[in-house]
């Protein structure tokens, strides 16, 4: 019997990638645990900090949040404040978080896929299903890095594009060329849809993976490659499978019923957003999207007086931190049927969009404010769209939707932050969109090449 050796606790698990002789991962031998039984495999999956933890960086760049208090600078770490500025470097001599806590995931991934299928104790389908729940977590990590450190998909140019070093399985001596942002996008559909077939249609707790979740992925990365018609099919077919919808009315006198993330029917993968801060200041461009009956607005957002910083204006206000202690950057119901809303308003299909949107909305007023969107064929896609930046507001989501809608003139947008007295301005298809390796990594792996700043 194989055995593998991991130190699951070890918070420096894959703190830089690298090969054969290089410095690729530090391991302390201590702690560590022999995975025998099927079901070590699956605790491995279970593992919270390993496993459901993503990045945190990209929402500080977005328009979504306004850090232009002076006396709140002053709280930010550096890593937060490189990432609000878009500076050259998000980390200098340090480890960059984001990179790190999404590789681990990957090295967790083909560890599950090295090894489960010649475990013991378990039977065949379930050494099938955690070899296809291991596949969806390699292809949320590869698609999340995409997204981070290459540039926009493009379908003219993914081909030649850097994306990322993409690993398969736990050896320490494969190559770490960045391989093409197509290639990476090929590689996250081909896992997804191998995966599938072993899955079960929903999993008992959100951070499982399943047939949904894996649906909803390829729906997500098909709309940010803007392969519309797919987007809509997988959308359809994870809503086939999961499509439950809180409604926010029954938690405005009481949050206390509000359901934990693994128990939420909205959430279909439990992935959660980690670092900076819980207090996110909000800008004016999100703020004035808002109705002020709408409930997203009132029990998600909240006037600074709530927090325990001082600066001006409101904040993105989780009232349910306390419960999940993170933000959610999951697929979740109300994003596939956003992501319809969307393709359908491509296609000129104004009465689906609205449909899709108003069901939305419905679960996002009182009965007694609520009123139905209206629109036209012209102005469809912006209605869906501010709808989609005001259900995902303050999380990772708006990054990738500036970085993909950028590639429209029409919706293309400039964004400014103000920070120490200086305005600085992150242009349309700017390098800056893509997020520069930390320097350590460089040093360590050379044929790692660096982002254009």
């Amino acid at each position: 019997m194989k055995r593998i050796l991991l130190n699951i606790s070890a918070a420096a698990l894959l703190l830089t990638v690298g090969a054969g002789c290089r410095k690729y991962v530090e391991i302390p031998q201590v702690g560590l645990k022999t995975l025998h039984n099927t079901s070590d495999y699956q605790a491995m999956l279970a593992n919270y900090t390993d496993i459901d933890l993503t990045v945190s960086y990209p929402m500080w760049g977005t328009d979504d949040v306004d850090v232009s208090d002076g006396g709140y600078q002053n709280t930010l770490n550096i890593y937060v404040a490189n990432a609000y500025t878009w500076a050259p470097s998000i980390v200098v001599d340090a480890d960059d978080q984001d990179w790190n806590k999404m590789y681990k995931q990957v090295y967790i991934s083909n560890l599950l896929l090295a090894g489960v299928k010649t475990s013991d104790g378990g039977t065949d389908a379930q050494k099938n299903n955690i070899y296809a729940q291991a596949l969806v977590h390699r292809a949320y990590a590869f698609y999340t890095l995409v997204n981070i450190y290459a540039k926009q998909y493009d379908a003219g140019t993914a081909g030649t594009d850097p994306g990322i070093p993409m690993v398969f399985t736990p050896n320490l001596d494969e190559s770490l060329q960045r391989f093409p942002v197509q290639a990476v996008y090929d590689q996250v559909k081909k896992d997804l849809l191998a995966a599938i077939p072993d899955l079960d249609n929903k999993g008992a707790y959100t951070n499982q993976a399943s047939q949904a979740a894996a649906y909803a992925i390829l729906a997500r990365a098909s709309l940010q490659q803007g392969l519309y018609a797919d987007a809509a099919k997988y959308a359809d077919s994870t809503l086939a499978r999961q499509n439950t919808l809180l409604n926010l009315e029954d938690y405005v006198t009481s949050l206390a019923a509000y359901p934990y993330r693994l128990y939420n029917p909205e959430v279909i993968f439990s992935k959660v957003q980690s670092g900076g801060t819980a207090t996110v200041p909000l800008s004016n461009s999100l703020l004035q999207l808002f109705d002020t009956t709408d409930l997203r607005y009132q029990l998600f957002t909240a006037d600074y007086t709530k927090s325990s910083y001082q600066f001006t204006g409101r904040f993105y206000y989780f009232p349910f931190v306390a419960l999940d202690n993170y933000f959610t950057n999951g697929p979740s119901v109300a994003e596939m049927m956003l992501i319809k809303a969307e393709t359908a308003a491509r296609a000129g299909d104004v009465n689906t969009a609205l449909d899709q949107l108003n069901a939305l909305r419905k679960h996002r007023f009182k009965a007694a404010d609520y009123q139905p969107l209206t629109a036209t064929t012209s102005n469809v896609l912006v209605t869906v769209l501010n709808e989609r930046r005001r259900e995902l507001m303050a999380r990772d989501f708006r990054w990738y939707d500036l970085k993909r809608l950028n590639k429209e003139a029409g919706l293309a947008t400039t964004v400014s932050h103000h920070y120490k007295g200086q305005v600085i301005t992150l242009e349309p298809n700017s390098n800056a969109y893509v997020f520069p390796i930390a320097n350590k990594v460089i040093q360590q792996n050379p044929e790692i090449v660096q982002n254009p700043r």
